[in-house]
C-alpha cells in the first residue's frame, strides 16, 4: 500500500469520526433539551395545566404546550398571567425558531412562508415583556399557528388586550389558548400544518376570593362584534376539542363553573 493510499484512508477515518463525534453530541443535546422541556419549571401552575389529549406535554419557563404532531402545532398553550408580568418593555423581535423541546419535531416556520397566513402567537409577546428569555420564548415555532392577518391583529387581538386588562384588574389570570384540530381544515406548507376554523380562549381567575372562569370562541375571521358575543361554556369547547381544562379542580365547582357561560364576573368596560 502506498503512503498517499494510507494518507487517504486516515483522512476518511478521521473525517468519518469526527462526523460521527458531532452526531453524537448533536443527539446528546436533543435529549438535554427534550429531557428539560419534560420538566416543570419553578414558575408553572400545574393546578390549572389542562389534560393533553397527544401525550405530549412541553414545559418551558414562560408557558406549557400540549404538541399535537399530527396538526404540526399545539393543541394548547397554557401559562399564568401576573398582574407583575406586565410590562411595556420593547424587546428586540427574534427569529422564530424551531422547538427543539418537542420530541416528535416541531414545525418549521418555513411552512408559513407566502402562505398567505400569519405565525399567529398562542401565548402572545406581548404577554411574557417581563424578561428578554420569556419574550424570545414566545417565538417557538410550537406557539404558533396559521393566522389569517385580519383575524390576527383585528378581533383576536382585541381580545389578547382584553386578557391584560383582566389581569391587571384581577391581579392575575390563567390562560389557555389553542385553535380547534378538528374537522376539514387547510394545511400550509411542506410539513401540511393546519389551518384551524375556530380559535378558543379559556381564563380563569383564582385570585379574587371567588373562583370565576370565561370561555371564548371565535371563528377564523374578522369581525366587528363586541368579545361577549364570543363567550361560551367551557363544556360546549371541551365537547369540541376532547381537552379536559381544569381537571384538578373540585368536581362540584369545575362541573358548575364550566357548564356556565355567563360573563357577569368579568368587566368588560
Amino acid at each position: 500500500m502506498s503512503k498517499r493510499t494510507l494518507y487517504s484512508i486516515l483522512a476518511i477515518v478521521i473525517v468519518l469520526g469526527v462526523y460521527a463525534y458531532e452526531h453524537f453530541l448533536s443527539e446528546e443535546e436533543k435529549s438535554e433539551i427534550i429531557e428539560a422541556g419534560n420538566t416543570v419549571k419553578i414558575d408553572t401552575n400545574e393546578y390549572f395545566l389542562p389534560s393533553s389529549t397527544t401525550g405530549q406535554i412541553v414545559h418551558h419557563e414562560g408557558y406549557s404546550l400540549s404538541y399535537s404532531e399530527p396538526h404540526e402545532q399545539a393543541e394548547w398553550v397554557a401559562y399564568e398571567l401576573k398582574k407583575s408580568h406586565l410590562s411595556n418593555t420593547n424587546h428586540k423581535r427574534p427569529y422564530f425558531e424551531i422547538d427543539k423541546a418537542v420530541k416528535t419535531g416541531a414545525a418549521d416556520w418555513k411552512n408559513y412562508k407566502n402562505s398567505g397566513y400569519d405565525r399567529g402567537h398562542l401565548c402572545p409577546a406581548g404577554d411574557r415583556k417581563y424578561s428578554q428569555n420569556a419574550h424570545d420564548e414566545t417565538f417557538l415555532t410550537s406557539n404558533i399557528s396559521p393566522q389569517l392577518h385580519d383575524f390576527n391583529s383585528g378581533i383576536w387581538n382585541t381580545l389578547e388586550q382584553k386578557v391584560r386588562y383582566w389581569a391587571s384588574k384581577y391581579d392575575g389570570v390563567f390562560v389557555v389558548t389553542g385553535g380547534v384540530l378538528k374537522g376539514n381544515m387547510k394545511t400550509i406548507g411542506d410539513e401540511e400544518v393546519s389551518v384551524p376554523n375556530q380559535f378558543f380562549k379559556v381564563l380563569i381567575d383564582n385570585n379574587t376570593g371567588k373562583t370565576k372562569m370565561i370561555a371564548f370562541l371565535m371563528p377564523h375571521e374578522n369581525s366587528n362584534k363586541p368579545l361577549y358575543e364570543f363567550v361560551v361554556s367551557v363544556d360546549s369547547i371541551e365537547v369540541l376539542t376532547g381537552i379536559d381544562f381544569f381537571p384538578e379542580l373540585d368536581d362540584a365547582i369545575e362541573d358548575k363553573l364550566e357548564a356556565s357561560n355567563s360573563y357577569k364576573n368579568w368587566s368588560f368596560n
